[in-house]
């Protein structure tokens, strides 16, 4: 008897259709096996239960706090320490500093932006050749944008296009510390 089943398996194994045969009651084997210990159902249940038309919630939707932090408030409106200059004022002056750049040395340009800048931009603007400047004067008054507690920008209209200054004034004595222009 050995010599018959070895030449059956033998012959069942060097076909194409025999391992297919073998694969497919295997198949079935593992199937019947896992069913066997799932309990036996026909699994058809868990995959078309209906699902809840209601969404989960997972948070208290009585409480207004969401967990965002969110902060609507206004910035406060720029103030000057008495004595001192205003934000508008020193974005103005230092404005017409900026656009006064004709006929005039780097040095006497520079001197003119100093008195309303930080020394961080005094030190970016030193040895910047004053011909670069893109505007010849200034055409309105600085727009003043609260950006938060001692920092403002100042949006001031030029010739040819708009000068965003960055002011800040930490102690109530404002300066420039950066500008930005776009053309128009």
């Amino acid at each position: 008897m050995p010599r018959v089943l070895e030449r059956g398996l033998t012959g069942l194994f060097r076909s194409r259709w025999g391992v297919a045969v073998v694969i497919a009651v295997l198949v079935l084997a593992v199937v019947g096996i896992g069913r066997l210990f799932s309990g036996g159902g026909d699994g058809r249940q868990q995959l078309l239960d209906p699902v809840s038309p209601a969404p989960t919630v997972s948070v208290d939707p009585s409480h207004d706090d969401d967990g965002v932090i969110v902060d609507d408030a206004p910035a406060p409106k720029p103030t000057a320490k008495p004595g001192s200059a205003s934000p508008e004022a020193v974005a103005y002056a230092f404005a017409s500093a900026w656009v006064d750049h004709k006929n005039v040395s780097a040095k006497t340009w520079h001197d003119g932006i100093l008195p309303n800048a930080t020394k961080n931009l005094a030190e970016e603007l030193d040895g910047v050749d004053p011909a670069d400047v893109p505007a010849d004067r200034v055409i309105g008054r600085p727009t003043l944008v609260p950006v938060g507690d001692g920092l403002a920008n100042a949006v001031v209209t030029v010739d040819s296009g708009k000068l965003t200054l960055q002011l800040v004034g930490p102690d109530g004595k404002w300066l420039v510390d950066g500008v930005d222009w776009e053309a128009s």
